[in-house]
């Protein structure tokens, strides 16, 4: 009995030491682990104790059961043992047994759990200072890995540049997966467009769509779209005075040949990447091709010249000429000035800009003109005196090689060029006559003969009703200024200059003149055919004009666009003598003809001209129907015939030997309708104006 209970005794403290050995490796396990902050060693500590009490509850609880199971598989070894024992005295002997057993074993018990207690309890302070033990154990590899990552620890540049070649590493791969992804794409789409012959989906041209079309359909809307833009007129306003031009008239032109290459070769770079880009970008975003234009500046300027001469209230510049021996002066007049290169900067930006969607029946364009005031300039003295003042020269000519000398008069002041300045200051009027001292030359060009201007370069004429006395007097007055005037190379003529101012002292009567768009007398009416005829001869001989304006109506005497009128300190004709040589103008107004001959010497080559207007568009008249008190009722008397207006465009053909060497535009020209005026009697009420035929 007493070995077989130390047998159990020493069991069970085997199975405890064992048990107590698995909780310390189970707690090893969970100590070794390292910490790396004081706060977590803190929970660990925490989580430790409260193992270590749960450990050793369960294995009082596992002793307990074992015991248990011990004392029950002895009791019923001793049952066993007992039942083949049928006498009472066994019976009483086991019962005694068993009561001393009992005894024995509530003893045991008792000492069991005394031993068990201490053994408990030593065991308990022994776990209690491994757990210290290792707890010291960990916070002295805490602070060991604390001191460890200290000197570990890099610097912060370090890290930083660790960093950044991470992220450089990424963006390295990422852009070279997207550069293999964009090649295989761009081949791709590259080998799709490679056939295609049209020009690529999204391309305009000033707003004209040119989306899968080929060069000759492209070209051919192209061409339809932009000549539709070039048709409607441009009005040019400043107050009551207004003058409508179209693109035409200036040679606009837009360059449309350009304008397709440059559509067409989009998307077809040698590059392949920036092609796929063009297409994909073009296709999403479309692409506007920008066109380039060209147009006649000479008629553009002539244009603009024109109407900085007919606006109202323009400045008058100081203007000089020499009448007989008298100096004439005359003073400025204040005004307006009209901007040239603004408002031909809004003429070309106003047609460039116009839309073809926007190109309807009711289209208008009006542009203000951009005007200045001005103040007329001083008199110059200083610089007219020295335009005017020359010495007196001979006229003579010389053959190896050939030139020809004018003759020159002396001019000078009869007074002091101070008492001339003098005056001036001191007298404030509109017109200044200073005495000139004229000395003849002692032999003039005219004294040369044919001899000096062997060749006739060009003549023209026209006709004029000599039955008209004061008209005739003022073409031969106009006339006789002109005639046996002789131009050297590259000299200007100036048509006001020469003539003069046209007064009543210089013998000009009232004649029929065009104003307000009706037919008036005024003073020297008539001198604009002068000018119209001497333009037509200027024009035969090839001549370069550099200063011409049409009459707001169309003349009898000549054809529309071959008319050049002339306003005195306005309205200039002028032109330049181009040849190799001097020529001399013979002008004559005689029998019911006016004709000008233009004189010179026989070039290498000579061309012949041809002047050619084109009326391009006709403008109807109206009728005005006046009450006049003086008539009878229902009487009525056309007192003006009125006639339709013009849109001209003249050339100048140059032949050589027949064959047209160029044919050039010289001239856009606008004629206003003359209105039909009738006089009615009183209370009648005028009938409806019939229908103007348009020509």
């Amino acid at each position: 009995m007493s070995s077989t209970k130390n047998k159990k005794k020493k069991s069970t403290k085997k199975k405890q030491n064992n048990k107590v050995e698995t909780t310390k490796i189970k707690e090893d396990n969970i100590v070794d682990t390292p910490q790396k902050s004081t706060k977590s060693t803190k929970k660990q500590e925490n989580k430790i104790e409260e193992k270590s009490e749960t450990l050793v509850q369960n294995n009082q609880n596992e002793v307990a059961e074992t015991e248990v199971k011990v004392k029950e598989k002895a009791s019923k070894k001793r049952k066993s043992s007992q039942k083949n024992k049928t006498s009472k005295a066994e019976k009483e002997n086991i019962q005694n047994d068993e009561i001393t057993e009992k005894k024995e074993k509530s003893q045991e018990n008792k000492s069991d759990e005394e031993e068990k207690n201490i053994q408990q309890n030593k065991s308990d302070e022994k776990e209690k200072s491994i757990l210290k033990n290792e707890l010291n154990e960990n916070e002295k590899n805490v602070q060991n890995n604390k001191n460890d990552e200290k000197k570990e620890e890099k610097p912060e540049y370090v890290l930083e540049m660790l960093k950044n070649k991470k992220i450089k590493m990424y963006i390295f791969v990422i852009s070279v997966v997207l550069i293999l992804l964009l090649i295989v794409f761009s081949t791709s789409f590259a080998l799709f467009n490679l056939n295609n012959i049209n020009i690529i989906k999204g391309v305009s041209v000033k707003g004209i769509e040119l989306s899968n079309l080929n060069r000759e359909d492209a070209k051919l809307k192209l061409d339809e779209g932009l000549k539709k833009e070039l048709i409607p007129e441009i009005t040019l306003k400043y107050g009551d005075y207004n003058k409508s031009f179209t693109a035409d008239q200036i040679e606009y032109t837009y360059k449309i040949d350009d304008a397709i290459e440059i559509a067409y070769n989009t998307g077809r770079d040698n590059n392949i990447v920036k092609n796929n880009y063009t297409l994909i970008f073009t296709n999403i975003f479309g692409k506007n091709i920008p066109i380039e234009y060209t147009y006649n500046e000479d008629l553009l300027n002539q244009f603009i010249d024109g109407v900085s001469t007919e606006i109202p209230g323009v400045v008058i510049e100081p203007s000089y000429y020499i009448e007989d021996s008298k100096l004439i002066i005359n003073q400025g007049t204040d005004g307006i000035q009209v901007e040239k290169d603004e408002l031909k900067k809004q003429i070309l930006n106003t047609i460039f800009k116009r839309k073809n969607k926007e190109i309807t029946d009711g289209f208008k364009q009006e542009i203000e003109i951009p005007v200045k005031e001005t103040k007329a300039s001083e008199i110059d003295l200083d610089k007219i005196y020295s335009e005017i003042h020359t010495e007196p020269k001979d006229a003579y000519f010389e053959t190896n090689p050939y030139k020809i000398y004018p003759d020159v008069d002396g001019v000078d002041l009869a007074i002091s060029l101070d008492e001339a300045k003098n005056i001036i200051k001191s007298e404030r009027k509109q017109e200044y006559s200073l005495d000139l001292n004229i000395t003849k030359a002692s032999k003039t060009i005219n004294d040369l003969g044919t001899e000096a201007f062997p060749y006739l370069v060009s003549s023209f004429s026209t006709k004029y009703d000599a039955s008209n006395t004061n008209r005739s007097t003022n073409l031969a007055i106009a006339a006789n200024k002109i005639n046996g005037k002789v131009l050297m190379p590259g000299e200007e003529f100036s048509y006001n200059q020469v003539v003069g101012k046209r007064t009543v002292e210089e013998g000009y009567r009232d004649a029929a003149i065009y104003q307000d768009g009706a037919v008036v007398d005024g003073l020297a009416g008539g001198i604009c055919q002068i000018s119209s005829t001497l333009y037509n001869a200027v024009l035969l001989a090839n001549l370069e004009v550099t200063e011409r304006m049409n009459h707001s109506y169309t003349t009898s005497y000549v054809a529309a666009g071959r008319d050049a009128t002339v306003v005195w300190g306005t309205k200039d004709f002028k032109f330049k003598n181009t040849r190799t040589y001097p020529i001399k103008i013979e002008a004559s107004v005689k029998n019911g003809i006016a004709e000008f001959k233009i004189h010179g010497v026989e070039e290498e080559k000579e061309y012949e001209i041809r002047i050619l207007p084109v009326t391009t568009a006709s403008i109807p008249y109206s009728t005005s129907y006046i009450q006049d008190p003086a008539l009878a009722p229902g009487q009525q008397i056309v007192s003006q015939y009125g006639h339709p207006g013009y849109k001209v465009t003249t050339y100048k053909e140059v032949r050589y030997n027949g064959e047209v060497i160029s044919k050039d535009i010289i001239s856009n020209d606008t004629y206003k309708p003359m209105q039909t005026i009738i006089r009615t009697g009183p209370n009648v009420a005028p009938p409806a104006p019939e229908p103007v035929p348009v020509q």
